[in-house]
């Protein structure tokens, strides 16, 4: 191995073409809550957990569902930067929050060619899409059904299509209780996104236990009963309300707004307390 004084040395030798090449891209879990329609105008709106799907229009996976995503320009954007230009492109928005998930590096994960993707998780009140979304695109209501600590069964549904697909757990580190995740039934979603939308909705379940991000998904005010049914949503199970009101203590505050016009008592309107 040739020995070099300095870098100035070194760079003069590099050659880039001597190193295999990847391409890197962004895929986009984006999340919202919000009600679903009622015939019943005296019942209390139910709500759901919706996330956005592109519909592909070209190979691979022509005419399956994915995650908005996008090739990262390596010359003028960062990863952070390329997430962003995805989300404006298909949403319109660019004022919303976006976090990091993990980054998906399987061999096989994309036919094409060796292409890692770092996926983000983005959190939106649907009430804020005040544009049109990508024409390509949908919001699918999601449904978790957890029989086992074994597998997870996801069905998704826009009214028009309904798609399914079961992921495996195996617990990697009993400790840290980490699983693996691997896609054993699916036939409408395309690359690995199956596995990234549950890893982005296990993270979203964890954390609302111990920062405010769900707030992100809210608006300005709402009633305590609509924000514990988006917590309930998102952890996938019931909470005693006693139990909801001690999360949520430190989180809002009450203001002179009440919501009325729902076909039943007026309730006292919250605000998050920043």
């Amino acid at each position: 191995m040739e020995e070099y004084k300095n870098e100035t040395e070194f760079l003069k030798d590099y050659n880039p073409d001597e190193y295999e090449k990847l391409s890197m891209t962004t895929d986009i879990l984006l999340v919202s809550v919000s009600s679903k329609k009622q015939t019943n105008y005296r019942k209390t709106s139910k709500k759901m957990m919706s996330i956005l799907l592109v519909k592909r229009d070209e190979y691979p996976y022509k005419d399956m569902w994915c995650l908005p995503g996008g090739f990262l320009n390596p010359k003028t954007e960062t990863l952070g930067d390329c997430a962003k230009r995805v989300l404006k492109k298909e949403t319109n928005l660019s004022d919303i929050y976006l976090e990091q998930l993990y980054t998906f590096s399987e061999l096989d994960r994309d036919p094409r060619m060796r292409i890692v993707s770092t996926s983000y998780i983005a959190l939106v009140d649907k009430n804020k899409l005040t544009e049109n979304i990508n024409e390509k695109a949908s919001w699918f209501d999601i449904t978790l059904l957890e029989e086992d600590e074994k597998k997870v069964d996801i069905v998704l549904d826009n009214e028009e299509e309904t798609i399914s697909f079961t992921i495996k757990k195996t617990l990697k580190e009993k400790t840290t209780d980490r699983y693996k995740y691997t896609t054993i039934k699916n036939t409408k979603i395309a690359f690995d996104h199956p596995i990234v939308i549950l890893s982005g909705i296990e993270r979203l379940k964890n954390k609302i236990n111990y920062t405010d991000i769900v707030f992100n998904m809210m608006p300005k005010y709402f009633t305590l009963g609509e924000l514990q049914q988006v917590y309930e949503v998102i952890q996938n199970k019931k909470l005693l309300d006693p139990a909801f009101r001690r999360i949520i203590a430190d989180k809002v505050e009450k203001t002179d707004k009440v919501q009325t016009g729902e076909g039943h008592r007026p309730s006292a309107l919250f605000k998050y307390k920043k």
